[in-house]
């Protein structure tokens, strides 16, 4: 496996070059994790004020979802203090 800058990698990239010589493809693995598309409703007022923490966390309205939504079922997963 050859090795090159990250830079050189995006401009070959970039440029439609073949970048596979670069890769330990030996080692590599795929996580298989399944999705599923689900929809959300919310008021615009609501829809603005996560829109509005998503640009201050600097991260996307679905990331900022997803987080909150993983955070809160590893609380409810946790025994509660006695």
């Amino acid at each position: 496996m050859k090795t090159i800058t990250a830079a050189e990698l995006d401009k070959k990239f970039d440029d439609g070059e073949d970048v596979s010589e670069y890769f330990d493809w030996a080692n590599a693995r795929r996580i298989n994790w399944e999705h599923e598309l689900v929809e959300l409703e919310l008021p615009k007022a609501e829809l603005a004020e996560l829109d509005a923490e998503a640009a201050r966390l600097n991260t996307s309205r679905h990331r900022l979802v997803s987080l909150w939504i993983r955070e809160r079922l590893q609380q409810a997963s946790k025994p509660a203090a006695e």
